[in-house]
């Protein structure tokens, strides 16, 4: 029983620190491709954002969106935003996931 309670608490430890790893990567990542024109924070309060009618995260408009149109406009690009078909699909969803946070 102990045995069985020790392997589900090092189960659990080890499901917290990959989520925390890849919202720290995924912090990362939008600092060093997106922060330039979104914000550090996302509120698209940069002179690039407000050239270019950027909107914020935490808008209704944007957190509206679903992940699938976020993941399109991310991979795709969409106006002046370029497209980051480089990114993996795992990049891309934890971006989405970080977007979600900043609207909060």
């Amino acid at each position: 029983m102990k045995k069985q309670s020790a392997l589900v608490l090092v189960f659990a430890l080890f499901i917290s620190i990959n989520c925390v790893a890849d919202a720290g990567d995924a912090a990362a990542l939008f600092k060093s491709k997106c922060a330039m024109c979104h914000g550090p924070d996302g509120t698209a309060s940069t002179p690039m954002a407000k050239n270019l009618g950027i909107k914020s995260y935490q808008s209704p408009e944007v957190q509206k969106q679903s992940d699938a149109d976020l993941k399109n406009t991310i991979v795709n690009g969409k106006g002046k935003m370029p497209s980051y078909k480089s990114l993996t699909q795992e990049q891309v969803q934890g971006l989405v996931k970080y977007i979600r946070t900043l609207g909060k």
